[in-house]
């Protein structure tokens, strides 16, 4: 990485767009332990879409099964499209990765809707070879 412009290096930022596509298949998919495994073991998801922050391996899988069987529930396949990230280096094997995010619902048999637009503000961290999410931050469009 680079230490000077706060940019990140061409592999850094190969490795994360494979971290963040990565983590949207698993959640769509159902994996709810392999998308919480994208997240340090006591990882932080904040979002006001939900009551409450998610923290920790064990609520971070029990929030994916829950987002997945909701889905499921309605009739739907839910989509997360993660476009438009911007790497910004910490230090410490760390950076801040800034994004767009859209939920996109579809009805079995039936059309698509985007159920919500968002922009997320991510703390990874190195942990060994890999990147990790070691918070999250979800603000809706239509907020401050």
């Amino acid at each position: 990485m680079s230490s000077s412009t706060g940019a990140v290096d061409a592999v850094t930022v190969a490795r994360l767009h494979q971290l963040y596509g990565r983590q949207s298949h698993l959640i769509d998919g159902g994996d709810a332990s392999g998308w919480a495994q994208t997240f340090t073991d006591d990882g932080e998801f904040h979002s006001p879409s939900y009551p409450e922050p998610v923290s920790g391996a064990d609520a971070l899988i029990a929030f994916a099964e829950r987002f997945h069987t909701r889905a499921r529930a309605a009739n739907e396949v839910h989509r997360h499209v993660i476009t438009n990230l911007v790497i910004d280096e910490t230090g410490d094997g760390a950076a801040t990765v800034r994004a767009y995010l859209q939920i996109v619902a579809t009805s079995i048999g039936g059309d698509s809707r985007l159920g919500r637009m968002t922009t997320l503000t991510d703390r990874v961290v190195r942990v060994g070879h890999r990147w990790r999410i070691a918070r999250r931050d979800i603000r809706r469009d239509d907020t401050a």
